[in-house]
């Protein structure tokens, strides 16, 4: 899927690496990327059923497909401090933070317990505590936000980093082109991850975008950036280090594109006949994050298949578990309806 390794031209601050992974993770750390990707797998394929037996609402975007990004993305930062922030593609974000699946899926279907009282719903969650800071419903609405959270970073000498994730259809956003430039004018320690999964909606990226290699969007501003496997969680982690040492030392913003794939519609609405079946069972059987590196690990003896099995079953039960929590946690008071609407404020004397 990641295309050629090309030389950029002179002058030119992006270049094309498609960075593959290196293979020099510890096997503990290939079993956790396992384990968080198979996580966030399970987890979209109950919310899907869920969502088809009416007990989440509104809208609800799936991430299976593109697991390894924000799972390898993760892994180069101090969640202790650095800010993460994304679009409504964000369950996958929210369990890779270490956000409770309780509580992410008893925000989806409208519980009291949910991470935003049942009044966010699946695209507006957050989590203060492990620095996750949403969850955007409004098409590239993040990426200044994002940028926000980056110059407060700077600000406070916190040395701390912002991962600013947005799609491929957000990529040609005015305001993302405005957040881009104030990035690189004060030099701020922002990670823009393109998650380019290939259709914006049910618009591919070559007919959408004149400009089809996104990691060269910040050119204009001098932000370097390069192009990513990601389907490779390992090419995905060797790239963010580069990106976020980078960021954290001062040189200011990076942009990582990530060619990854959505298996599902744009939405659990969206049948998909912008693209063939064979395009879709091709990218699960030759390119599917999980199953890359479940044969690597294999392949190195790192996990049998009788400790594979154990994990996925030690996974599915976690999601059975956050399905039922939720659906059994009862629904918020119609009384919160009020609440978090206004800031109360005194009158000034």
């Amino acid at each position: 899927m990641a295309k050629s390794a090309a030389k950029p031209k002179a002058g030119e601050p992006a270049s094309r690496s498609s960075r593959t992974g290196d293979n020099s993770a510890t096997a503990e750390e290939l079993k956790q990327y396992y384990h968080d990707m198979l996580l966030i797998r399970r987890f979209e394929e109950r919310a899907g059923q869920l969502y088809g037996m009416g007990l989440i609402g509104g809208f609800c975007h799936l991430y299976i497909g593109q697991e390894a990004v924000v799972v390898g993305m993760q892994a180069t930062i101090d969640s202790t401090k650095d800010a993460v922030i994304t679009s409504y593609r964000d369950h996958g974000h929210m369990l890779a933070t270490g956000m409770d699946p309780r509580g992410v899926m008893a925000e989806l279907t409208g519980r009291a317990s949910g991470y935003s009282k049942g009044k966010g719903g699946s695209m507006h969650m957050f989590s203060r505590e492990r620095n996750f800071y949403g969850g955007h419903g409004i098409v590239g609405a993040q990426v200044p936000i994002g940028t926000g959270l980056a110059f407060a970073r700077k600000y406070d000498g916190s040395n701390s980093v912002s991962l600013t994730y947005f799609g491929d259809g957000s990529a040609n956003q005015g305001q993302v082109y405005e957040a881009m430039n104030m990035a690189a004018l004060w030099k701020l320690p922002v990670v823009y991850v393109i998650e380019n999964n290939k259709y914006g909606m049910g618009t591919s990226v070559e007919r959408a975008s004149a400009v089809a290699d996104l990691y060269r969007h910040g050119e204009a501003f001098g932000i370097p950036g390069e192009q990513v496997d990601g389907m490779d969680v390992l090419a995905v982690k060797a790239a963010g280090e580069k990106a976020v040492e980078h960021a954290r030392s001062g040189k200011g913003p990076y942009i990582l594109e990530m060619l990854t794939y959505r298996y599902r519609g744009h939405s659990m609405s969206d049948p998909g006949k912008y693209r063939s079946k064979e395009e879709v069972d091709r990218m699960r059987t030759e390119r599917d994050p999980i199953e890359r590196l479940k044969k690597m690990m294999a392949d190195k003896g790192v996990l049998d298949e009788a400790h594979l099995k154990a994990l996925d079953t030690e996974v599915r039960k976690v999601v059975a578990d956050a399905a039922e929590f939720a659906t059994n946690s009862p629904e918020p008071d119609p009384a919160e309806l009020w609440t978090d609407v206004l800031v109360e404020s005194r009158p000034s004397t």
